[in-house]
Order: C-alpha cells, then structure tokens, then sequence
C-alpha cells in the first residue's frame, strides 16, 4: 500500500518544480535535508555540519533493527521487547481485511485483543527485518562475459544472483535477496530476518484513521489516527527484541531534528529523458486508464449491497491511491517547463561528460537506453496484458499461473529460473500460494469479466490469441466458465497440484490452468524482450552513475528501491500562498472539523470518539509535518528524534508532495505523522486499551 498521495500537480507547482531542476546536480548533490539513503552510506557529514549531530554506528544498527519492512507494502517498526509492532492503518488493511468476513468487519468496526490470547493470526503477512548488507557489485559484473548480447548478459547476471541469494541464505539462513542500485551502477546483497507468525493487536475504525477521506486526503490530510498494531510471534511465543522504539515522553517538537527509517518503493529522480517519456507517453496513460476503469467496476459493485463493499474496499481503496498519485505525476511530464528543465539539465550534463575524453562511453550509454526504450514500448501493451496479467485479474488466474511455472521451473537449475521461483524466493511463494485468505467468487467473476473485455478492447477481438481465450464466448459467459469450472481456489487442491510437479500439472484438466498454458508462451517470450532490453539499459546506467562519480564525488544516494532508508529533516509549519499551515493539528482541531463539516461522511466521526470527547485532553498534538524525503512505501515509517526515540509514525504527504517522485523539495513538500501524544490519548480515552498503553510506556508487556 503505498502512501496515500494526493492525485492532481497544480499549475503553482510548475516554476517551483522549475527552480529545483535548476539548481539540482546531475549527481544529485544534496540540497538542505534532500536523500532517501543507504544505512551503508548515511549522510553523516552533512548531518553533523547542518545539526551538530552525531550519526553513531550504534545509533544507526539499532534504528536499523527496530525498523520493519512489510510484505503487503510499506513499513513499520517494533515499539516494545515482545514483539509489538506499530504500522499505519492503511498499511496493515490488507491483513485486516483478510481476518474479516460478513459477521465480522474489522476495518469498519476496528479491532482490539485486550489479551495475547484474543490476537489474531494474520493469513498471509510477512515481516522483514534488515540485519546487513554487502556490496557484491564487483562479483556480478565479474560475471558478464565480454561482447555478451542484452539477452546473454541478463542471463548471466540472473545466474550469478541467484547463486549469491542462494549461497547467503544457505549460510545465514536469512532471507537474501541482491538489489539493483543506481539503474544497475550497484548490486547490493540484503539479508532479512523474517516472520510470518504475525497477529493482530488493535486497529481503529477505518473512518478514524482516514477521517476527512478524499476531500482532505487530496491535498492535505490533517487528522488521521492511521496506525495499527501487530504482535510477532515464534514458536507460537512473542518474540523477544533488543532492538525496539522506546516511546517519547513529549513526542515531536515544532523546529525539532528528526529521522524516518522506512521502506520507500520507487522514485524516477535518476531516469533519463527517453525514459521520462515513456512514462508520460505509454506507461501512465495506460495505467491510468486500467486504474480508472476498475475503480468504477468496483465502486459500482460495492455500492450493490454493504457484503460487497466489505469484500472490495481494501482493494477498491489501493486503487483509488494509486490512481491520484499517478494523476498528479502525468500531469507534471505533460508540462513543457518542467520537461524542458529536465532535458536542459541532462544536456548540461551530456556536455560536461563530453569534454573528457575518458568519459565518451556515457554518451553513447544515453543512446543505448533511448534504444532500449523504443523496444520496450512496442511490446509494452501485449506485456502488460499477458505477463502482467492484467487480461485476467483475480487470484484465480494467478494461482493457476503460479502452479504452472512453479511446474517447469523447480526442474531447472537455480540460476535459469524465472527470479521468483528462485530457492531465496522459494518460502515467500509458497506463503502466498497456500494463504488462506478468503477469494470471492463473485467478485473473481467480476474482475474476470471485465479484464477479459479489456483485452479484447485492447487488441482486437479478431487478434488470434483473444479468439483463443475467448473460445467463442463473451468475456463474460467465458469468465463464468473458468470461475466455475476451476478448482484452484481451494488450497487443497493447490498443495496437491504442487506437490505432484510436473506430472499432476500436465494431466490435470483445469479449466484456469489450461488457460495459463495457453497463454505461456508468448507471456514468457515478452518477458525475455522486456528482461534483455532492461538488462541493456541496467548497463548503460551503469556508465553514467560512474561518470557522475568521476564529475561530482561520492555524496549521492540512489532511486528507491523498497528497500531500507534514513531521510531526515525538521518538523516544520508551512506559509501555502501566505495561508499558514501550522506545524501540529490537535484533538480539538478533529471535533471542530467534524462540526464544521456538519458530522456528514466522510467526516463523521465513529460513536465512540463522540461519547468519549470530554474525557480527551483536547490540547493533545494529533498529526505534524515536517520536511524529511520520503515516497511511496515509507507509509509506517517511525519518526524518531536524536535519541532514537519513537516520536510518531510517517502515513502522508501533502498535494506538494507530488515533484517527491521526480525531485526533492523542502519548501512546500511535507510529510504527515500521527503524533506519538495523540497515539497514547486515543487508545487510553478512546478505545479503553490500558494494556497496551502500560507496554508501550514501558517497552514491554504487561497484562
């Protein structure tokens, strides 16, 4: 789930973005607080000339230990020695959805276990906890052989990275998995300890943590209580932690130093030109319309009857983020100014190159990915559709796919194999393929339907593979077969079919899984194109992240990568076109805007939050913001100040938030926490959870 971003880029934002580009090195020198950056290259120096703070190593690996990336999408940390875990609401709906069902809707109602014995085990989430990283740049490029072609090369990098993840994990028995960094400068090994024992502790109504909903949340959210808690379990025993939050007496401070340690997904700050324009030409249009189109079909589905709604909202509710965010990042590359920045300062930066002769191979590494990117986009629709499988959306159409290929590729060595079927991805898969997480036929059926009218839309019905699909059917009456006729759902079935192999796939009949073949091939031989030509420019990139070194030093930090971050800056009011938005919202602030808006959805307010409001202490800070980098996936991030402590947690960004994906900006960019005071208020007052404000208070559970 990534952060709930506002969806549109106001004409105001064009000459501030502008004003960035231009003063903006190619190398991304940093500017004021600017950097998501490695825990094995923090921004030490500038942190101590800046604020007069140490950055110690034992500051750093405890932050580092305490922080947790989520499976489902964005981050979280542990809050007390048995294994309490804080995240945002948001972020933990995905779990919460799946422990509901008719008679019982934790995110309309909320949740709390008053006793680890009423915590509930989540289906299907994992927990990623980051303990090192090496450096095995050197060792992967070791591998390519001289004059391979894209295809061979991305081969033998595939191979010598599964071997590395493979070797790592055998040893260590953490998770490992390599990362690209830089566009494919470095490769860097990840070790995780993981956990998939994870239970549910308490989670507000939805309506108290998304109060305001759209309206408020499309430009400035102001007072959401989103956060949840989790308990992680080994052995069927909480586990005990060394490294945890210890929670702040005063919270967060206006003017105060503070960090965000989190997980953000992706940033474009470093893509060049033809790959700006593709995104702007072929990548967020058709985005965009997907996302549309199944916003309405679930919108229109959900408001059938309130069994709907439950069953689709957590999905309807990504869709609906992912969607604004997008809106707003289209909008600015249709923006003559803003592209035009950019191109001038990749010019600038192409001259710069070309008067060293040393460094003439980055101009043509420019060429390379231009290429690339015209090969890329004449097979991006037929991609998308059948290797994305966005034809035949559901989790149906998936767990026959991943039945198949598990199939054929556990009978190839490790390093031919499709990466997620790798032996280091190998517990994660079977997680998600044998969750118990409840699938709907109805709405299976639904979504089937209409991917499968999409397809045809998109290519034709005359296309031989959609009349192949189809089989002389409608969308429709062809979904119904499918769903009806499949047994996949049943995780049973799925188990039986995976342990039997290859064998037990090929004589199976199902209906899905025959699809799944059918489509294969072509599905598999898109994807060789898509890998060889981003293999290419992995390569190319990694020319020019050299050059910039040569040019402008060391002090640089990579695209997200859902990987592990320190981003720091100040908690900070803001003057919008001279209407000031102050630093801290208060309890007070949340009854007067429900008044305000008349207590009409979606600001009204759950019944509890009503009965208990003389009991709050209204002065009580509720949400902040400050000027710290962050992006989609640092949803759940602990703000902590320079003692280490939990000041409150990461869940927004303001509509200026919008350039974050292309560019830094710290004049009108905020970030937007739940205030660590307004988190204690809330579960003591409000919702009657004593125990766990003693443990959180405390650091440890006491009953």
């Amino acid at each position: 789930m990534m952060p709930r971003f506002p969806g549109r880029f106001p004409t105001q934002l064009r000459h501030q973005f502008l004003a960035l580009l231009a003063v903006t090195t190619p190398m991304m020198t940093t500017l004021t607080d600017e950097g998501m950056w490695l825990y094995n290259n923090p921004p030490k120096e500038q942190i101590r000339q800046k604020y007069g703070f140490e950055l110690t190593s034992g500051w750093l690996d405890h932050l580092k230990r305490a922080s947790i990336r989520f499976n489902s999408g964005g981050s979280g940390s542990f809050v007390s020695e048995d294994g309490l875990v804080i995240s945002n609401h948001h972020v933990g709906a995905d779990a919460i959805q799946k422990l509901s069902r008719k008679d019982r809707n934790f995110l309309r109602d909320g949740f709390h276990a008053k006793s680890q014995a009423e915590e509930l085990k989540c289906v299907d989430l994992e927990l990623n906890i980051l303990q090192d990283i090496e450096d095995v740049t050197t060792r992967v490029n070791e591998a390519i052989p001289a004059g391979a072609t894209p295809e061979e090369s991305f081969k033998a990098r595939r191979r010598v990275i599964a071997e590395i993840e493979k070797e790592s994990q055998d040893r260590t028995h953490l998770r490992s998995n390599v990362v690209t960094l830089y566009q494919g400068g470095q490769y860097h090994l990840y070790r995780f300890k993981r956990y998939t024992d994870v239970r549910m502790v308490f989670a507000p109504e939805q309506q108290a943590a998304f109060f305001g909903g759209d309206p408020d949340n499309f430009e400035f959210p102001r007072y959401n209580l989103d956060i949840c808690l989790f308990r992680v379990y080994e052995n069927d025993r909480p586990i005990h932690v060394d490294h945890y939050l210890k929670w702040s007496k005063s919270g967060a401070g206006e003017g105060e130093l503070t960090f965000v340690s989190g997980h953000p997904g992706r940033t474009s700050r470093l893509l060049t030109m033809p790959e700006l324009e593709y995104l702007r030409d072929i990548q967020y249009p058709y985005s965009l319309g997907r996302l549309k189109r199944r916003e309405v079909l679930l919108s229109s589905w959900s408001a059938r009857s309130s069994e709907n709604g439950r069953r689709a909202k957590d999905e309807l509710f990504g869709i609906q983020n992912s969607r604004k965010a997008l809106d707003g990042g289209h909008a600015g590359l249709f923006d003559p100014v803003l592209m035009g920045a950019k191109a001038t300062r990749e010019a600038e930066f192409q001259k710069r190159v070309a008067a060293r002769p040393e460094l003439a191979e980055t101009l043509k590494a420019y060429e390379r990915i231009a290429s690339a990117q015209i090969a890329i986009s004449k097979v991006a629709l037929r991609h998308r559709l059948l290797e994305g499988g966005h034809a035949f959306a559901g989790d149906t159409f998936g767990h026959a796919r991943a039945l198949l290929r598990a199939a054929e590729e556990r009978s190839k060595p490790n390093g031919d194999r499709l990466r997620e079927y790798n032996d280091s991805n190998r517990e994660e898969f079977e997680l998600d393929l044998f969750s118990e997480r409840p699938v709907y036929e109805d709405l299976e059926l639904l979504q089937l339907s209409d991917s499968l009218t999409f397809l045809a839309e998109q290519l034709g019905v005359q296309d031989p593979l959609v009349t192949a699909i189809l089989s002389g059917r409608s969308p429709r009456d062809r979904a119904l077969e499918l769903i009806r006729g499949t047994k996949v759902r049943e995780v049973a079935v799925r188990k039986k079919l995976y342990e039997g192999g290859d064998r037990a796939i090929r004589e199976t009949k199902d209906p899905m899984i025959e699809l799944a073949r059918r489509v294969d091939e072509e599905a598999r031989s898109l994807r060789k194109i898509v890998e060889a030509q981003t293999e290419s420019k992995q390569q190319a990139h990694a020319v020019i992240a050299k050059a910039r070194y040569a040019l402008d030093g060391a002090s640089s930090y990579p695209d997200a990568t859902f990987t592990l971050r320190l981003a720091y800056g100040t908690v900070r009011s803001l003057n919008d076109g001279g209407v000031l938005q102050p630093a801290m919202t208060d309890m007070g602030g949340l009854f007067a805007r429900h008044q305000e808006m008349g207590g009409r959805e979606p600001f009204d307010l759950p019944e509890r939050w009503l009965k208990r409001r003389e009991t709050l202490n209204l002065k009580t800070p509720f949400n902040f913001i400050g000027d710290q980098d962050i992006i989609g996936g640092n949803s759940g991030s602990p703000v902590v100040n320079r003692a280490g402590e939990f000041v409150g947690i990461i869940f927004d960004g303001n509509i200026h938030s919008l350039v974050l994906d292309f560019v830094y900006d710290s004049t009108k960019a905020r970030c937007i926490s739940v205030h660590s005071s307004a988190i204690l208020e809330a579960l003591d007052k409000v919702y009657d959870a004593h125990a766990l404000v003693r443990e959180l208070k405390s650091g440890r559970y006491r009953p």
